[in-house]
């Protein structure tokens, strides 16, 4: 058994984390993080956690936590990561990794140098959804996939209970780096290639702070595949994937949804099948991964060299948007 330390238990750990655990057979909670040691002793007492701390690094450091969940905010990522490794804990990070790839590439050269298992939490790689769709194409169901699509927006108003989603200094951007991350990360991954350059627009609302409101970005993958990715924090919830092959065309209008069934469409000339899935375990299954890696059972499957290259990308969108060119997206050194 697994016992894990969330840093940072807000809206995210309650809503998504916390259900996880619940449903995940190795690994449990142990001991959470919030700046406010009465905060954080009540988010013990409401979810039968026993130990409560006021920083990362007093968490880190406790006998009673084998391996860190970092759920804190973006800007926070690289110092309690580090605070983790340093602790010798496994850590796995909420995405985005960091704030700019050179926090990333810190992160990752700091647990490859101590040999501390590093991953980053990328939940859709855990879903029945992105699982069908990579088959698919895999072994050919479509030809060669020519053009690979991927939204997703929310709404983030003033009363969104992430405040600090839309403060730059915190976030490190808006729907880009929140969710566009997502939609980047599951395209690599369906399609089993990468970006090599980025094109991006995006466009700029009060409502959202000093971060984007809503962004398209055109992604170049190196087999020639052409990836479009829509994301906006105007809208109401809504992730369609769709990926149009030589052959056929693979689709599923909620996607990336652990909230509901999702059905899904592969479409060749007038014939479609059709297939529903649900992704209900998709944090569980995080977390059991992850704890297989930590007990040394199996690779973590989304290491943290994995949120470095999603980086790279999200940082060649942002350069994109101020200099109105494409631009080339470099590969993670291995």
């Amino acid at each position: 058994m697994i016992r894990f330390g969330i840093a940072g238990f807000g809206l995210h750990a309650a809503k998504r984390l916390m259900p996880g655990f619940y449903q995940a057979a190795n690994c449990r909670v142990t001991a959470l993080s919030r700046r406010d040691l009465q905060q954080a002793r009540q988010s013990c007492a409401q979810y039968n956690i026993p130990f409560a701390f006021d920083s990362t690094e007093k968490l880190c450091q406790s006998p009673e936590v084998d391996a860190v969940f970092v759920a804190t905010p973006n800007a926070l990522h690289r110092q309690d990561v580090l605070a983790a490794i340093r602790a010798g804990k496994p850590v796995l990070c909420e995405k985005p990794m960091g704030m700019n790839a050179a926090e990333c590439q810190q992160m990752v050269e700091a647990a490859r140098q101590t040999e501390v298992l590093l991953g980053v939490a990328q939940i859709f790689r855990f879903e029945d959804t992105t699982a069908w769709f990579r088959d698919q194409i895999a072994v050919g169901k479509i030809g060669k996939p020519v053009f690979a699509r991927s939204e997703f927006s929310l709404a983030v108003g003033p009363q969104h209970p992430r405040t600090w989603i839309r403060n730059q200094a915190l976030a490190g951007g808006g729907p880009i780096a929140d969710v566009g991350v997502h939609c980047i990360d599951t395209l690599r991954f369906i399609l089993q290639d990468e970006v090599v350059r980025v094109s991006a627009q995006a466009r700029f609302d009060a409502c959202t702070g000093d971060v984007e409101t809503a962004a398209s970005l055109l992604l170049e993958f190196s087999l020639g595949t052409l990836g479009t990715v829509l994301v906006s924090f105007q809208t109401e919830y809504r992730t369609p994937l769709e990926v149009v092959g030589t052959e056929a065309t693979l689709r599923g209008d909620d996607a990336l949804t652990v909230d509901k069934p999702v059905a899904l469409e592969l479409r060749r000339g007038t014939a479609v099948e059709t297939s529903t899935v649900s992704n209900a375990s998709a944090y569980a299954r995080q977390v059991e991964a992850f704890a297989a890696a930590v007990e040394g059972k199996t690779a973590f499957p989304v290491p943290g060299e994995e949120g470095w290259q999603n980086q790279l990308i999200l940082d060649a969108a942002y350069r994109s948007m101020r200099s109105g060119q494409a631009e080339a997206v470099p590969r993670v050194k291995t």
